[in-house]
């Protein structure tokens, strides 16, 4: 089984940049980042407001909501440590279902009448967080993202899948309980219709709690994601790429209506693939093996992903998602966190790590493949759409070189915000000290995938490594037996 260096073992920029040549990634990098003179600390512009630097926080789905959707302590920590991060955009800051059936765990965030008081002091909390420490919040954009689970919809139980979905997928029904006889799992029009209802309903209530924007998520799999490659889906949202999107149109167009003071961002999972799984060849029930595209060939031309070549699917297409850029600027949407594939299926593309989660695969390819291939697809379409406001992802797994080339990219205009997750709950303060020069590589997230495992495996979620809190905690031993398969 191929082993890929950590990044970690290049201790310069100049062997880092070695082995970037030696993979043929030709990724723009700094020979450091300028702190405060750098480009990461200079403003944008989302529409007329201004957002004081470059560092975008990424939506994370807790696991650590009530069983009504309402924040806890941990989650208000977490937030705490959004607003004390040094961020100028909080992008949705929580993965939050607009209802109860769309939620992906039981503990995840709702919003609803019941769950609004909550939701305004993790605002509250945030904001306060941050004019605490930099001393004003004008330039801050704090967002929530909006979202219905769809096929990975677990609203009661861990562990008991309850989907909904857009259509029959031959590859993914298997992966995610739905008997592919069951028509009854998909939504009907008339069911997309009061769905859409309950997505402006939960923007008017964002709106009203004070959020400056709501993300409509269109990403990783879930119920908006796979609308848009729902081809062979008959009716008023399929078919068609006018077809695919007509509940994104709609949605937006309803809260524009409603909420005409609210700005509105899309996170696009801007490519697809086929699901990959452990190579049973290499697998052993200790270890899996590498990961591998499950077979495909007979479903050629491959009409089940967005954003991805039909005729060879594990290759990025993106004719459609440029389309989508365009259909989002008619609709006024001017700003896009761009992400890729699904952590489900296809982890080593969306979230690159040596160290995969317990229900993963062993990477197939060196992670920084995966970086670099999120990279490119960003910097295709910020050029294609450059009066767009776009946002990266997947910069976590450069570690000690994230910020050098965190600065050239945005310098160069490959993006225009950098996005992190994971980093931020290894490191709550990451932006604020890559722009003071003092960065503390002990913090840094080295991708152990904790945070992840611990969820599937029904935990909090949490940096369970490297946050000290989470150390301490008695799931951090119960996570350890989880994993030795205790």
């Amino acid at each position: 089984m191929r082993s890929y260096p950590p990044v970690a073992s290049f201790k310069t920029v100049v062997s880092f940049r070695a082995y970037l040549d030696k993979l043929g990634v030709e990724l723009p990098m700094d020979d450091a980042c300028d702190g405060t003179d750098s480009p990461l600390a200079t403003p944008c512009y989302w529409g007329e407001r201004k957002i004081g630097n470059r560092w975008c926080i990424q939506p994370m789905e807790g696991w650590d909501g009530t069983a009504e959707g309402n924040p806890t302590e941990l989650t208000i920590r977490r937030w705490r440590h959004f607003g004390e991060s040094g961020a100028k955009l909080i992008w949705g800051g929580e993965a939050t279902a607009v209802r109860h059936d769309g939620r992906a765990n039981p503990r995840q965030l709702c919003i609803t009448e019941q769950t609004a008081a909550g939701l305004a002091e993790l605002r509250s909390t945030l904001v306060r967080a941050h004019k605490e420490c930099y001393g004003q919040t004008d330039d801050l954009m704090l967002g929530l993202q909006l979202t219905h689970s769809g096929r990975f919809s677990k609203p009661n139980e861990h562990g008991k899948p309850e989907p909904r979905i857009a259509y029959h997928h031959p590859l993914l029904d298997a992966r995610t309980g739905v008997d592919p006889d069951d028509d009854n799992v998909i939504f009907t029009d008339t069911e997309l219709d009061d769905l859409i209802a309950d997505f402006v309903k939960a923007a008017k209530t964002a709106w009203n709690l004070g959020f400056d924007f709501v993300d409509v998520k269109q990403c990783h799999g879930y119920l908006g994601h796979e609308l848009l490659s729902a081809r062979t889906r008959p009716g008023r949202y399929g078919g068609s790429f006018a077809g695919r999107t007509n509940f994104l149109r709609t949605v937006i167009t309803g809260i524009k209506q409603e909420c005409p003071g609210l700005l509105i961002g899309v996170r696009l999972s801007a490519f697809d693939s086929v699901p990959f799984h452990p190579d049973p060849a290499l697998s052993t029930p200790e270890k899996p093996g590498p990961g591998r595209p499950v077979p495909y060939e007979h479903l050629l031309p491959y009409v089940y992903g967005f954003g991805c070549n039909q005729g060879n699917p594990l290759e990025p297409d993106l004719d459609e998602p440029k389309q989508l850029l365009d259909l989002l600027r008619e609709l006024g949407v001017m700003a896009v966190d761009i992400t890729a594939a699904s952590p489900y299926y296809n982890h080593h593309l969306q979230r690159p790590t040596l160290y995969p989660p317990s229900d993963g695969y062993q990477p197939p390819e060196d992670p920084l493949l995966g970086v670099y291939r999120q990279i490119k697809a960003v910097a295709e379409l910020k050029r294609y759409a450059p009066d767009l406001l776009l946002i990266g992802s997947a910069y976590t797994y450069l570690q000690e070189y994230l910020p050098p080339v965190a600065q050239a990219l945005v310098a160069q205009g490959w993006t225009d915000c950098i996005g992190i997750g994971r980093m931020v709950l290894s490191y709550p303060k990451y932006p604020a000290d890559v722009l003071a020069r003092q960065v503390d590589a002990k913090r840094l997230c080295r991708t152990f995938s904790d945070c992840t495992t611990a969820p599937r495996k029904g935990l909090v979620s949490g940096c369970y490594p490297l946050d000290e809190y989470y150390k301490k905690r008695p799931e951090r031993a119960q996570l350890i037996r989880l994993k030795k398969g205790v």
